[in-house]
């Protein structure tokens, strides 16, 4: 009987698996129609075949991170492809003794400044974590606030923004939901004060990441194309304005929460949670320094990045700082270089790939002035 139940099991999961990837091939297959569609239907005589290429282009893409049909980073990629083989094959008929030229921005969008401040923020957030730094701060922010329900949301949400503005929301998300699952899981499962702090944290996440231009690849994006414009807005002048307002609107999410789901003030019990590591004076020293060098590497960072009017260093060559110290120090090594999202970092460069194609050939500046018309 277990067998048969076995094996019913294992080919209900193998249909599930077939039809999932029926499913992404549909999808895909709607977007390529839907996309010529479109493109066919505004198509006017005035475009060039670059800037069809880069209209069709432009339209699958959405298409293909909107329905998730092949994974968000395989569409970065898509785009590099896409726009190297059209573009050179454009040119070459209209231009063909630079070519290259035409191109190359393309390629060297994986060296942007986005790019580098992103990565910056990954290894900082992979360091606090290793050093179960975040834990730390979890318990200073429950600790410091109270332990009523409203105080613990606003707690975890001010920490959750805080940390969203020196690293990406998903990571920050991902650490905070790890953080506060061990004092979740002694709640009932309908407790009203689960679904307030997961929505929280995610909303704070997301609040949080307007704060800086590391907090959010859109928010370093803007700053690259507000740049190659001649606006130059540096670290400390995005955060002045952006700061206060992440702040201002993380009370306020916390203030709608609490009105839905935390009706009555109770006190909550949380305990500390204990550490699995056995007891031990030399190891207990050695895991103290390694806070003490991501601290400082942290705060070292941050200094740079808010004083890049003084010295005049770019905050994307400050993001080598952390990068250079935590691996000579042997606090990320290189199973946690794997382990970054480099994903997210394919998925960054093709939009801002896409975006450079839609500026260069013309495309923005064409329905800018059909829509001015």
């Amino acid at each position: 009987m277990s067998d048969s139940r076995g094996v019913s099991l294992k080919l209900m999961s193998h249909i599930q698996k077939v039809v999932d990837v029926q499913s992404k091939v549909i999808y895909f297959l709607l977007c390529i129609i839907l996309s010529f569609l479109l493109t066919y239907s505004m198509y006017e005589p005035g475009l060039d075949q670059a800037q069809i290429y880069v209209l069709f282009l432009l339209f699958l893409a959405i298409g293909l991170w909107v329905t998730e049909a092949i994974p968000p980073f395989a569409v970065g990629l898509m785009v590099f492809g896409f726009l190297i083989f059209a573009m050179n094959s454009h040119y070459s008929q209209v231009d063909p003794d630079n070519v290259r030229e035409h191109y190359i921005g393309y390629i060297n969008s994986w060296s942007s400044s986005v790019i580098w401040l992103m990565l910056g923020g990954f290894f900082i957030a992979e360091a606090m974590s290793k050093t179960r730094l975040d834990k730390v701060v979890f318990d200073l922010s429950i600790s410091r606030l109270g332990t009523s329900p409203r105080r613990v949301l606003l707690g975890l949400m001010l920490t959750t923004a805080l940390f969203s503005m020196i690293m990406s929301n998903t990571a920050t998300s991902a650490m905070m939901i790890a953080s506060v699952l061990p004092f979740l899981n002694t709640l009932e499962k309908d407790d009203p004060l689960s679904k307030a702090l997961l929505i929280g944290i995610a909303g704070a996440a997301t609040i949080g990441g307007m704060g800086t231009l590391i907090g959010s690849p859109p928010n370093a994006i803007a700053v690259e194309a507000l740049n190659n414009h001649g606006i130059d807005i540096g670290f400390l002048e995005w955060m002045m304005i952006g700061f206060p307002i992440s702040l201002i609107l993380t009370v306020m999410f916390w203030h709608l929460l609490s009105r839905k789901y935390l009706g009555k003030e109770i006190k909550l019990v949380i305990e500390p949670e204990k550490s699995s590591v056995p007891v031990d004076d030399e190891f207990n020293k050695f895991e103290r320094i390694k806070k003490r060098i991501v601290l400082g590497v942290l705060a070292l960072t941050l200094l740079l990045w808010l004083t890049e009017k003084v010295h005049g260093i770019p905050a994307s060559v400050v993001s080598l700082l952390p990068i250079i110290l935590l691996t000579m120090s042997g606090i990320v090594n290189a199973d946690d270089v794997r382990k970054l999202p480099w994903d997210t970092l394919m998925l960054v460069a093709g939009g801002l790939a896409l975006g450079l194609a839609i500026k260069e050939t013309g495309l923005a500046s064409y329905y800018v002035e059909k829509i001015a018309g």
